[in-house]
């Protein structure tokens, strides 16, 4: 599909301007006519208008359709159509469509999907332009499905998991807040005039500070919200924060289970549809979310393509579980690397679950006694200078 910018005339000589999506110049031609229009001029325009990216249960249902229909014997074409119509999501309705059109037009699928690779993850596109080839398309489909399951599944459970701790600091948060802006005030003329220790003084700047001027306390935290988020786009800083989630004590253990089933589960996929050994790898790299890992992947790459194993080549990865070169090795042994790979993945998915409940296990103690810290520093700034107080009394 192509936007194009065009002005006609009628026949009392009216011009008509317009701009009007057509999948050919062909196509806006016989629009026209039907308008009894006569084209003038007509220009393509880019379309900068983004195109929307599909979630993980959205390519699932995509993929197991498209396996499921093609398995039953329904063409490509129809499926496609099919798929098309019973979609009700018009935000992904026109992807589709115009999918249909292009394999109308004689484009391959992965051809057609290219077309929209901001939509449709490479992982999937290159899958299955290698069951083209082989004729597997329908079970590479079910497979893609498989794995967008399970990858939607693992990334719910850890944002589920993660929901009281974000709780917890939403409440902490609060709590800062009223304490400093209602608790700390009653204290100001019970204790004006009198000599007051350092700690109370401070919380007593940093409280009328808060009240006074609170909307340069918003535009500060947005500030800073504003900031964190512009260097995690800086590529050095988002290596380093990434590298740091690698080697974190605690957290470490549960990343690197994640990074871990992620490579496995895709690599296992794009092996096992007919993508060779280095393509796969390369692919797979995509898909960690690791800009720590995926920089040592060159020196993989180079390795298996210089004749080093696979298990030797990923026992060097930083951040990657030591079980997983063990398991290659074995199905290089064995003849049954991408089934091997396949049932470590799984096997990672449970750990990944294990070691998502241990971290949450481990950050609610530790909210609950931040709160308490700071609970605890204010009481101690309100106390301080009433014992002060009751001291000067009993001295006169």
């Amino acid at each position: 599909m192509a936007n194009y910018k065009y002005v006609a005339k009628d026949i009392h000589s009216k011009v008509f301007r317009g701009k009007k999506e057509f999948p050919s110049r062909e196509d806006l031609y016989a629009y026209l006519r039907d308008e009894n229009l006569y084209l003038i001029k007509a220009t393509e325009v880019e379309d900068h208008k983004k195109k929307p990216k599909m979630k993980l249960n959205e390519l699932s249902t995509f993929c197991r359709e498209l396996g499921t229909m093609l398995g039953s014997g329904i063409s490509l074409i129809m499926t496609i159509n099919i798929i098309s119509k019973r979609n009700t999501n018009q935000r992904l309705n026109d992807i589709y469509k115009d999918l249909y059109i292009k394999l109308q037009q004689g484009y391959t699928l992965s051809s057609a999907l290219e077309e929209h690779s901001e939509t449709f993850p490479s992982l999937m596109i290159n899958m299955l332009r290698a069951s083209e080839s082989s004729g597997l398309m329908d079970k590479v489909a079910i497979r893609l499905a498989d794995q967008f399951e399970k990858d939607y599944k693992l990334e719910n459970k850890v944002r589920s998991a993660m929901l009281y701790p974000m709780i917890l600091v939403i409440v902490t948060i609060f709590v800062i807040i009223a304490v400093f802006t209602l608790i700390l005030p009653q204290f100001f003329t019970a204790f004006e005039g009198n000599p007051l220790p350092l700690i109370t003084e401070i919380m007593f700047v940093i409280s009328r500070f808060m009240i006074q001027y609170w909307y340069w306390v918003i535009v500060l935290v947005l500030s800073i919200i504003a900031i964190v988020s512009l260097m995690m786009r800086v590529d050095s800083i988002r290596y380093k924060w990434d590298e740091f989630k690698i080697k974190c004590p605690k957290v470490s253990e549960l990343t690197k289970v994640i990074y871990t089933a992620r490579f496995a589960r895709s690599f296992s996929s794009l092996y096992s549809s007919g993508v060779t050994m280095l393509n796969a790898l390369s692919l797979a790299k995509s898909t960690i979310n690791n800009s720590f890992i995926e920089a040592q992947f060159e020196k993989i790459i180079r390795d298996v393509r210089d004749g080093r194993s696979l298990s030797q080549a990923i026992s060097d990865v930083e951040g990657f579980d030591p079980k997983l070169a063990s398991s290659v090795f074995i199905g290089e042994e064995s003849g049954a690397l991408d089934d091997m790979l396949l049932n470590i993945a799984n096997d990672f998915d449970y750990e990944a679950e294990v070691a998502t409940e241990r971290l949450v296990t481990l950050l609610q103690p530790l909210m609950i006694i931040i709160i308490g810290f700071i609970i605890g520093v204010v009481i101690l700034a309100v106390m301080l200078p009433v014992y002060q107080l009751y001291g000067s009394i009993g001295a006169s």
